[in-house]
Parts: C-alpha cells; sequence; structure tokens
C-alpha cells in the first residue's frame, strides 16, 4: 500500500472531525459561500471542461457520455444553486430519532451522526465533485473524489475552488480530498483501506460499478444499472401516458432515470402504440419492438431478448405488448435492475399491485420517471442511487450520509443492580 493514498485519506478523516463539530449555521455558510465561489469562477472552470471536452472527442467518446461531460454557463448555476438547497435542507446531524426511557431508569435515544469518510468513485460527471461536497459537508463527513480522466481538468478546477471556500472558513481542505492520480492501482488501494474509508459510492457506467463491488473492501453502496420501464395500463389516460413516455425517454436519455422500456396492455396497443410512436419518432427516438408491436408501428425494427435488457442511454426505446399487469410485472422482475418503474393507470387496485409487487426503489404512479432524483424528491442534489437494500435504498440524500448510534443518559444504574 503506498503512503500517499492512504496519507491523504488519513488526513481527510481527520479533517472530517473538525467538520462534524461545525454548527448547522456554518455548514450552510459555508456551502453558500461555495455556490457563489463556483459561480464566480465560472469562466476558469469552463476552460478547464473544454480541455476535457476536446480529449473526449479525439479520443471518440459517444453521445452519451459527452452530454455528461458536459459543462455549461446554465449547468454551472445549476450546480450552484443545488449547492444552495443543500445548505437550506435540514441538518440531519444530532437528529434524535428515537428515545426511551428504560424500567431502570436510564434514557436511551437514538441520534444521528455523520458516517466519517466517503469514497466517492465517479466518471464523466464534473457535477458529482460538487454534489458529493456539499451533501458529505453538510452531513458532516470528510469526502475523497476519485473522478474519471476524462474529467480531470473540470474535477480539479472545481475542487480547487471548493477548497479554497474551506480553507477560508477555518476548515482544512483535506476534508474534500480530490484523487488526482488515476491509475487503477491507487483506486484499489483506497477501497482497501477499512480502517479509515467507511463507505465507498461508485457512480457511472456497470462496469465502474462491478468493479468497485467486486474489489472492495470497504462497505460499497451501488446499482448497476437503470433498466427503467414505463408500463400503459388498460385503464389509463393515453394522453397522460404519452407524455409520461415522452419526458421519461427523450427529456434526458443519457440519465439512469430515463426509460428503456416500454410495456403496454394488449387491450389498448392498437390505439395506443401508434400515437406514442408518432411522438417519439418526430423527436428521434429508435423503437425496437416485439411482432406485436411492428404490426402497428411499421418504423419499429425487431427487439431481441438482449434490448429489454438493455440500458441504452440514448434516443432508442424497446417495446412490448403485454397480456396484461401480471405479465407486466413478470417482464419487470426478469428484465429489470430495481431502479424505478412506472405504471399509468386509472386504476387504484392495479396500482397498488404494481408498487406492492416489484422491488424497485423508486415506484411512480402516473409520473414520469425523472423524478426519481434526489432533488427532485426533497432530498437535495442526491449523492447517488442505491438498489441494494443496505442502509439506504433508493436516490440518497442527507440522511443516507449518517448513521444512528445509542446514547444513554443514566443516574448511576448499574446493570448489576437493574
Amino acid at each position: 500500500m503506498t503512503d500517499d493514498i492512504k496519507t491523504q485519506a488519513l488526513a481527510c478523516r481527520d479533517a472530517a472531525q473538525v467538520l462534524a463539530q461545525l454548527s448547522s449555521t456554518d455548514k450552510a455558510d459555508l456551502l453558500t459561500s461555495m455556490a457563489q465561489r463556483l459561480q464566480d469562477q465560472a469562466q476558469a472552470i469552463l476552460a478547464a471542461n473544454a480541455q476535457d471536452l476536446q480529449a473526449a472527442r479525439d479520443n471518440g467518446t459517444g453521445s452519451a457520455m459527452l452530454d455528461r461531460l458536459t459543462l455549461t454557463p446554465e449547468r454551472i448555476d445549476g450546480i450552484a444553486a443545488a449547492l444552495r438547497e443543500v445548505a437550506r435542507l435540514p441538518d440531519p446531524v444530532g437528529q434524535v430519532t428515537r428515545t426511551d426511557t428504560r424500567p431502570n431508569g436510564i434514557q436511551v435515544s437514538k441520534v444521528r451522526v455523520p458516517l466519517g469518510v466517503i469514497a466517492m468513485i465517479y466518471e464523466a460527471r464534473p457535477n458529482v465533485t460538487a454534489d458529493a461536497a456539499a451533501l458529505c459537508i453538510k452531513a458532516g463527513n470528510g469526502v475523497i473524489l476519485r473522478g474519471g480522466k476524462e474529467a480531470i481538468h473540470s474535477n480539479t478546477a472545481i475542487a480547487q475552488v471548493l477548497q479554497a471556500t474551506l480553507e477560508a472558513a477555518g476548515v482544512p481542505a483535506a476534508a474534500l480530498t480530490l484523487v488526482t492520480d488515476l491509475r487503477r492501482e491507487t483506486m484499489l488501494e483506497l477501497l482497501q483501506l477499512t480502517d479509515i474509508v467507511d463507505l465507498a459510492i461508485p457512480r457511472g457506467g456497470e462496469g465502474l460499478i462491478r468493479f468497485v463491488a467486486e474489489h472492495a473492501r470497504v462497505p460499497v453502496i451501488k446499482h448497476y444499472k437503470g433498466v427503467c420501464h414505463l408500463f400503459v395500463d388498460d385503464s389509463a389516460d393515453l394522453d397522460l401516458a404519452v407524455g409520461l413516455l415522452v419526458d421519461g425517454k427523450v427529456s434526458r436519455p443519457s440519465a439512469c432515470n430515463s426509460l428503456e422500456t416500454l410495456l403496454v396492455h394488449k387491450a389498448i396497443a392498437e390505439r395506443f402504440l401508434p400515437m406514442a410512436a408518432k411522438a417519439l419518432l418526430a423527436r428521434g427516438v429508435e423503437l425496437r419492438g416485439d411482432e406485436a408491436t411492428r404490426v402497428l408501428v411499421a418504423e419499429a425494427k425487431p427487439a431481441s431478448d438482449e434490448d429489454y435488457a438493455a440500458e441504452f442511454l440514448d434516443l432508442i426505446l424497446a417495446v412490448r405488448v403485454v397480456d396484461g399487469l401480471d405479465a407486466a410485472i413478470e417482464h419487470i422482475r426478469h428484465y429489470g435492475s430495481d431502479h424505478t418503474e412506472v405504471i399509468a393507470t386509472g386504476n387504484d387496485t392495479h396500482a397498488a399491485t404494481f408498487v406492492s409487487a416489484l422491488r424497485a426503489a423508486v415506484v411512480m404512479v402516473n409520473a414520469s420517471s425523472r423524478f426519481s432524483d434526489g432533488g427532485e424528491l426533497g432530498l437535495g442534489a442526491e449523492i447517488g442511487i442505491s438498489t441494494t437494500r443496505l442502509h439506504s435504498y433508493g436516490p440518497m440524500g442527507l440522511e443516507a450520509l449518517t448513521v444512528e448510534r445509542f446514547v444513554v443518559q443514566g443516574r448511576g444504574q448499574t446493570r448489576a443492580a437493574s
């Protein structure tokens, strides 16, 4: 194990103890200052991002990855707005979640405290540098950021602005540590630091997440991919369903909460699929369907079994006509990724069955899959999404970066005397 990454991790742990003692007001002021400095330094950040984008284009990077990598003045404003939103959120640290007085008179409480040190491992999302820092700082944690080489200039520019803000507030810059040694061996070393790193959160493609999960000795929050479905029930308002479909597929196809598969009840397929196809084809979406779909939509290409399991992250949609609710649930259980599932229906019983039958982290009834996002669900900027049932399930906000511990108050009680 090299001294460098362990030394950095130890410094982050020490700095996290300083963060953990800041008041809620101090942390909110710190995040607000970070937001303003990011906007003040927007031109420098955009210049760094331009270097990354040029290198990515030269390497033949695909459109979905380029979209995730790109910063614009509007996106920087959005990052700053997310930091301000996190600053305004209630501080979970110190929150008492349970209190009980035992027969012997001791008072037992459960209180939220910071996790400690979070390792963020991500690719092609420079906004994660700021989002992760904001949430970790608000929850009193140190954060070690290991971004991908494709965003190294953007991540460095953002991290330097945030570190300068920390130092101006009297907090060691190591509370936000950016790993610039991007060798895989260094990442592996980081993931072995069980006595320093309390949690690892990978964000990126399925390959990255599986690599982290398979090689880490520290606990890992993960979701491998987002194969999100929309099932249009026979009782659905068809115009409403088209709106959910277009928003879920087209508004940002590179996002993990975008729709990848459309399931349509056979009773309404003849009416719904032509209108849905018209809306999607007009927006450049490629359709891949089963035989029943292709009978109704001439433009649809044949869908393979792999298409129904795919996270396209592009303007491509797999389509299948199903016999009904039970068949839709069976399809999702087979091909889904426990991320986000949506039903369009006017039948409350069908909605309740859909919600209870699926183990997805987020289930939507008559709402777009694109709401499966920490900010949209009221968490502020999310640090990730968990599709594993650890201490957090679904989009992760501030509370997911804390743990509950017992605090016991007594008046001299001893176990022998109780």
